[in-house]
């Protein structure tokens, strides 16, 4: 086990079921466990064009296994019980409890990929839409890829956070991969805490953390409202 502190974000290199009994409880989990579909040796292999789409260059992933097999249920349960609140991108792919709030994300997609991704959520509100193009080659904002098959924009994970309530502070990612919900926490001065088992991920990740604390800040400090005299 390997672990870096960067900024107010903990980072540890390993496998989450070794890792979670010994944390403590925090505020939120928000991530985007394995599926069980194969996407790392999928998209490891993807080249050239379909369906009017660029599909990743078959050298920018790495064949790994980490997506060879879904969460299974007992290790679910211990993931979700770690935070009061959670947020679970690929919900829809796990048998969870029935929520009033599904978080969707429309990719603005043309081609071989799904139009939407649905976090699952616990949270008490309604449903909630953002529309960010990830589409190949073409994202908003030009986002640089960070040679995970399954990266999901910072923009998105500040907003997925965003939908949680006043006063969440300390997030856990117990499936890390590249970092990018310690990204969207370092850049909205949030604790975060990411458990990465494959080291060239857990390496990406600490690379990207880093550099988004030297980035502004998105959220200064709350601007402290006048005080009002009292008219006699």
């Amino acid at each position: 086990m390997r672990e870096e502190v960067i900024g107010d974000c903990r980072l540890i290199l390993g496998d989450c079921r070794d890792i979670l009994p010994t944390l403590g409880p925090v505020d939120a989990v928000v991530t985007d466990p394995p599926y069980g579909i194969g996407a790392d040796s999928s998209m490891a292999k993807a080249s050239g064009f379909k369906g009017g789409t660029m599909l990743a260059a078959k050298s920018q992933y790495a064949a790994t296994d980490w997506d060879s097999c879904a969460v299974p249920d007992d290790l679910m349960a211990a993931v979700m019980a770690a935070g009061r609140w959670n947020i679970i991108f690929g919900g829809n792919s796990y048998a969870l409890p029935a929520s009033s709030c599904w978080l969707v994300w429309d990719k603005e997609v043309n081609g071989h990929f799904a139009d939407c991704e649905l976090a699952w959520t616990n949270l008490p509100k309604a449903v909630r839409r953002i529309r960010h193009m990830w589409n190949g080659m073409l994202r908003k904002g030009q986002e640089e890829r960070h040679g995970h098959p399954t990266q999901k924009p910072a923009e998105v994970m500040i907003w997925a956070i965003g939908q949680l309530p006043d006063g969440t502070r300390t997030i856990l990612d117990p499936f890390m991969g590249s970092g990018t919900t310690g990204v969207a926490c370092a850049l909205t001065d949030r604790a975060f805490i990411g458990i990465e088992r494959e080291p060239s991920y857990f390496d990406i990740a600490c690379r990207r953390i880093e550099a988004a604390y030297k980035q502004p800040r998105l959220f200064a400090e709350p601007v402290q409202k006048p005080v009002q005299d009292v008219l006699i």
